[in-house]
């Protein structure tokens, strides 16, 4: 098992930055394919992205292409979402999740964080 803590979400203008940080517990965080998705009110978690267990493999969602990049840093345990030129429907609750399994599709995380929340006002 592995137990994830998200950090870094706050309110921002749209254009800005944010960067979320996910820490794992455990000492086999190198096993797990890790990803983010996000939550807006009134709307299903959909996917944002994923990393591979080495990192060498990135995957994301078309709405954030070229604006976000995931990264994971395995000797800390931890997987970030850099986000910039935010924009006001980039709101919502942002999660990370991790899976033993494939990275992509996303269909079979299965461990997930509370969630930090994410306000990009226009």
């Amino acid at each position: 098992q592995v137990q994830l803590v998200e950090s870094g979400g706050g309110l921002v203008q749209a254009g800005g930055s944010l960067r979320l940080s996910c820490a794992a517990s455990g000492r086999t965080f190198s096993r797990y394919s890790m990803a983010w998705f996000r939550q807006a009110p009134g709307k299903e978690r959909g996917f944002v992205a994923a990393i591979s267990k080495s990192g060498g493999n990135t995957y994301y969602a078309d709405s954030v292409k070229g604006r976000f990049t995931i990264s994971r840093d395995n000797a800390k345990n931890t997987v970030y979402l850099q986000m910039a030129s935010l924009k006001p429907e980039d709101s919502g609750v942002y999660s990370c999740s991790a899976t033993p399994g494939a990275t992509y599709p996303a269909n079979d995380y299965t461990y997930w964080g509370q969630g930090t929340q994410v306000t990009v006002s226009s």
